[in-house]
């Protein structure tokens, strides 16, 4: 029964959403981003993906969208060479065993993110959260995610600025518009290659 009732009140509280206007849907994401901060999970080795695949599904089955705003695995791109020579691009990740999680924290839901399979807890004193400073937000750009707008197209030509392959041409064969993810193709030692990049690593080519 009390399941019912609280599937009435997201009901209604939906429809509330719904019905609001434009105007005040705006200021009230602007209001909740300000006071979401940023926390780091530690996982198990190996399972970021894993762990950033169930918090997700997490947060759609309890409702949390409107806390838990941005889930982010740090990665780089790196040049291997094998032994007969041939170079190529991988992508790694940069921080192995954390993930980023940009949220309004609260002691109602610490259990339901720390019970998260393929997280262990929050890195913080005695593992509790304790968010990070705005000077380590900016010097990891975590808030290029946002900030970032994705004006990049299938088939477009453009110049990567960041990254071991910094000054290639590249051309699009892929937009993640939602992850700020693009794929493109490079040539590089005379082969065509695929490599996955954020739109903050990419400019238009100029004329």
């Amino acid at each position: 029964m009390e399941e019912n009732t609280n599937l009435t009140e997201n009901n209604i509280a939906q429809e509330l959403k719904n019905d609001m206007p434009p105007e005040l849907k705006v200021a009230g994401n602007q209001r909740r981003d300000s006071e979401a901060r940023w926390y780091v999970l530690h996982t198990f080795n190996g399972y970021e993906a894993v762990a950033e695949d169930n918090l997700k599904k997490v947060v759609e089955k309890y409702h949390l969208e409107d806390r838990v705003l941005e889930i982010y695995i740090p990665t780089e791109d790196v040049m291997t060479e094998k032994k007969d020579g041939t170079k190529s691009i991988k992508s790694q990740h940069s921080m192995p065993t954390y993930i980023f999680v940009k949220m309004i924290y609260g002691d109602d839901i610490w259990h339901t993110i720390t019970r998260t399979r393929g997280i262990t807890g929050f890195v913080g004193p005695k593992g509790r959260p304790l968010p990070l400073s705005n000077a380590d937000v900016m010097k990891m750009r975590l808030e290029r995610k946002l900030n970032a707008k994705v004006s990049f197209e299938v088939d477009d030509v453009v110049t990567i600025i960041d990254g071991p392959l910094m000054g290639q041409t590249a051309k699009i064969t892929n937009v993640d518009a939602a992850n700020h993810k693009i794929t493109v193709i490079v040539n590089m030692f005379g082969r065509s290659n695929k490599v996955e990049l954020h739109t903050s690593q990419i400019k238009a080519l100029e004329n």
